[in-house]
C-alpha cells in the first residue's frame, strides 16, 4: 500500500508539471487526479513494473546510505580481494539450508573472479544455536581463523554443539577464547548491528545478500549472483 501511493503521487507530481505552463505545478488537482486514474485503468499493466522499480529505488537509496557499514567487515569476517571493486555481503544463519545450498555459489564466485570481495554479515535467526555459533563464528574472525571455522561448520551441517565444537577443533580456535565470546560486547554489538541493517533493507530471512545497489534475498543461485556482480562492475 505504501509503495503504491507512492507511485500514484509520483505520477500526479508528473503529470501536474507536464499539464502546467511553463512548467509551474498545476492548481487543478481534480484534473490531474482524473487523468492518472483514467490512465491507470487503461493500462493496469504498468503497475506492478512501477511499483517494482520504485522498490528498487528507495533499496538503492537505503543501501547507498549504508554502505560503509554493510562493506565493512567485522575483523577478518571476509574473504576474497581485499580491495575487491566489488563487494558480495551476505547475511546468514548457520542453521539456515539455504544458506548452507548457497555456500557452495559464493566459494565458486570468489574462485573465479579475483577481482571479487565476500563479506559474510552474521543473520542468527533461527534459535539459539544459530547465536551460539555466530558468537563462536565472530571469535574465529577476530583471530584470522574466520573463512576455516566458517567453511567446516557448513560442511558438518546443524550447528549442534557437537558440530560447533567440531569446526572449532578442526580450525585452532582457543578454547578460552570460545567460553569468553558469550560475554564478549563486542561480538553481541556486531550481531545486533546486522540486525538493524537486515530491517532497514527489509530483509525477511536468510540468506540476503547485498551487491552493488542491489538486494537479492533467498537462494537465488550461481547465475543470480554472477548477473548482479557484472551489473555493479559495469555501473
Amino acid at each position: 500500500m505504501i509503495l503504491a501511493a507512492g507511485l500514484v503521487g509520483a505520477l500526479i507530481g508528473a503529470s501536474a508539471m507536464a499539464l502546467a505552463p511553463g512548467g509551474a505545478v498545476s492548481s487543478d488537482k481534480a484534473a490531474i487526479e482524473k487523468i492518472v486514474r483514467d490512465y491507470i485503468l487503461e493500462h493496469p499493466e504498468i503497475i506492478p513494473e512501477a511499483m517494482e522499480r520504485l522498490h528498487g529505488k528507495q533499496m538503492a537509496q537505503a543501501v547507498n546510505e549504508n554502505r560503509a557499514a554493510l562493506e565493512t567487515p567485522f575483523k577478518g569476517a571476509w574473504a576474497g580481494a581485499a580491495d575487491g571493486d566489488v563487494v558480495l555481503v551476505e547475511f546468514f544463519d548457520y542453521a539456515c539450508g539455504y544458506c548452507k545450498a548457497s555456500q557452495a555459489d559464493v566459494l565458486r564466485l570468489l574462485n573465479e573472479d579475483k577481482k571479487l570481495k565476500v563479506v559474510w554479515r552474521e543473520f542468527p535467526v533461527l534459535g539459539d544455536a544459530s547465536q551460539e555459533a555466530a558468537l563462536v563464528s565472530l571469535a574465529a574472525a577476530e583471530t584470522g581463523k574466520y573463512a576455516v571455522f566458517h567453511n567446516k561448520l557448513f560442511d558438518l551441517g546443524r550447528p549442534t554443539d557437537a558440530n560447533v565444537k567440531a569446526a572449532q577443533t578442526a580450525t585452532g580456535l582457543d578454547p578460552a577464547k570460545v567460553a569468553a565470546a558469550k560475554n564478549n560486547g563486542a561480538y553481541q554489538s556486531e550481531i545486533e548491528k546486522n540486525y538493524d541493517l537486515a530491517r532497514t533493507l527489509n530483509m525477511t530471512g536468510t540468506p540476503a545478500f547485498v551487491i552493488g545497489a542491489t538486494v537479492l534475498q533467498g537462494a537465488v543461485g550461481y547465475e543470480a549472483l554472477k548477473k548482479a556482480i557484472a551489473e555493479a562492475r559495469a555501473k
